[in-house]
């Protein structure tokens, strides 16, 4: 803003004033000296010229700030265009983005390294030694106090002698017990100080040490843990690269689902895994159109002063769409093939699958759109790096539509089979509970069956199925969830404990070698009464969920079936059957 300075006054030869003003402007570095003779007038045309200065800067400075705000706007718009162009790029290098890294598992990544969370105990400083008290001087006989004036005849008289000097006597003797009382209280004092601080030392010692072993014993089960961790995934890859049929189908699912796609289009997919003649079934879900992002270009109107948003037109986004599927298919084919450290697979069936609308009819459809069949020997001899996908899929007499944008249901080469053997026939269960059914006491067969109805009622919703499996044959699996939902979805094996005790951490364990072992998500425990501390613990970060027998009673109600549990009725009534099948029988 513009200044004046202070009004100067001079006079001349015949003594008149003069007046001289300085003013400046230090944003447009503008000065100018006013003279004149009239003091008022030279003021107003100092005032005025500043005014004039300011006006011109508070102009300058809205066109430079409106320059700034377009050339934002603008810089705001060439980002958004960047971070257009750089998505719809990464969709074009599917492939060969996958193919600078390696597809073999990295075991190493798979162990838990983490460092014990929590820091060595620090022992506390002793508080200091009580100093002991400063001791009183001790009373001597020929201190003045102890001698007080002699009056005439205590000099004269020999019994006046005599009796000052008992006087005498008594005060330094007084003075002197006094004297010591004190050093004794002192002493004492200082004693039962150094004491206290002795227990107190003492306690504090006692106290870190007992906090430093807990910490040292939590640290060694830590490190215990994962050495038991480390040991596991290396008897996995281990089994894996001896081509053990269910490890292969493990690590491979576990290589596809680290395989890096974009938050929008996470990979989602079924493995069928066929020992007989080495062949892996695939059925992919593959992104529907609707879904890719279209933002081509984003421009800034000044005129206007709002942006402009320029998406692909529909016959590019066609080509990008049909590209973007046959890159997943060569994509996965890679890293199947390059995570098959053992050579398990003989050769691999990729189904791709695609859930849209069907604008014909308004409604949900699923459809198979392309498949192919790629033996190891055929697909490791194309050099992916310089291959069309398209045509590399032809070659390799895979089926399709000649335009997968328009979601054409082909037959798949193979389909993957998800019936199994273990699978038992299913009866209804529930229907038969009443309000006093004490489901601690029920046979073992129909509690299974129950679990089995219970949890097909809870993901009915979502299209999934549940199957029991055999008593002979269940590996410790007793039922087994195929969710179909594209979030929470997968392989659940479910166990069913109907005891009447605590169930402890052995059963958890085991339910997890199941969970490993089939290759699936989750692994749900569901029991008639209770788990122990160390079995939710052993729990605690691992995908299993541990259902009680409140929860268990809350799950049936959500299902409209009513039960009760009584756990000491239950086993009553079996220790009665033992007593009665160890009773003699009569002939």
């Amino acid at each position: 803003m513009g200044r004046i300075g202070p009004l100067q006054t001079t006079f001349t030869a015949r003594g008149l004033p003069r007046y001289r003003l300085e003013v400046w402007h230090d944003e447009l570095k503008r000065y100018s000296m006013l003279r004149g003779d009239n003091s008022s007038a030279l003021v107003s045309q100092a005032q005025a010229r500043v005014a004039q200065w300011d006006a011109t800067w508070s102009w300058r400075a809205a066109i430079a700030a409106s320059k700034h705000h377009h050339d934002q706007k603008r810089a705001h718009a060439l980002a958004q265009t960047q971070e257009a162009a750089d998505v719809l790029a990464g969709l074009d290098n599917t492939l060969s983005r996958a193919l600078n890294y390696s597809p073999a598992l990295d075991w190493e990544t798979l162990k838990d390294r983490r460092p014990f969370p929590e820091a060595k105990p620090v022992e506390p400083d002793a508080p200091q030694e009580p100093h002991e008290s400063s001791l009183p001087s001790e009373p001597q006989r020929d201190d003045p106090s102890f001698q007080p004036p002699r009056r005439v005849f205590d000099r004269i008289l020999p019994s006046r002698r005599e009796e000052y000097r008992r006087r005498t006597e008594k005060l330094f003797l007084d003075a002197h017990d006094e004297w010591r009382k004190e050093v004794d209280r002192l002493k004492s004092l200082h004693a039962m100080m150094l004491q206290e601080h002795e227990e107190r030392v003492g306690q504090m010692k006692r106290s870190f040490e007992s906090s430093f072993d807990a910490w040292q014993n939590r640290r060694a089960a830590f490190l215990q843990t994962q050495v038991a961790q480390h040991r596991e995934i290396e008897a996995i890859r281990l089994r894996f690269q001896n081509g053990e049929p269910e490890y292969i189908f493990e690590v491979l699912q576990l290589a596809l689902k680290r395989s890096q796609y974009p938050d929008w289009m996470p990979p989602d997919f079924e493995l069928d895994f066929n020992p007989d003649n080495a062949c892996l079934i695939v059925d992919f879900q593959l992104p529907p159109r609707d879904a890719l992002p279209t933002l081509n270009e984003v421009a800034y109107v000044q005129s206007r002063g709002e942006f402009v948003e320029r998406h692909l037109s529909p016959t590019k986004l066609d080509k990008l769409y049909d590209s973007l599927l046959y890159q997943i298919t060569l994509r996965t084919l890679y890293e199947l093939f390059g995570a098959d450290e053992g050579h398990a697979l003989k050769s691999v069936v990729f189904n791709g699958y695609v859930r849209d609308l069907d604008p014909a009819n308004g409604q949900d459809r699923e459809a198979c759109i392309l498949s192919v069949h790629a033996s190891r020997e055929t697909f490791l001899s194309i050099n992916l790096a310089r291959v069309d996908p398209r045509a590399c899929f032809r070659s390799l007499k895979g089926i399709g539509s000649p335009k997968l944008h328009t979601v054409t249901p082909v037959a798949p080469i193979m389909k993957s089979n998800r019936i199994d053997k273990r699978f038992a026939a299913a009866y209804a269960v529930a229907d038969g509970l009443t309000e006093g059914f004490n489901l601690a006491a029920m046979d073992w067969e129909d509690f299974e069956q129950l679990i089995r109805e219970l949890f097909e009622e809870e993901f009915a919703s979502a299209g999934g199925e549940v199957k029991v499996t055999r008593a002979s044959r269940d590996g410790g699996i007793d039922a087994v969830v195929f969710d179909p939902d594209p979030i929470r979805g997968g392989k659940i094996v479910i166990q069913a404990k109907r005891y009447t005790n605590t169930v402890d951490v052995s059963a958890v364990r085991d339910l997890y070698g199941s969970v490993h072992n089939e290759g699936a998500n989750k692994g749900i425990l569901v029991t008639t009464a209770d788990y122990g501390p160390d079995a939710h613990e052993f729990a605690k970060g691992k995908p299993l969920t541990l259902i009680n027998g409140s929860n268990l009673l809350h799950l049936l109600e959500k299902h409209g079936h009513k039960a009760r549990i009584d756990l000491r009725e239950a086993r009553a009534q079996a220790s009665q059957r033992e007593a009665e099948r160890s009773r003699p029988s009569k002939t």
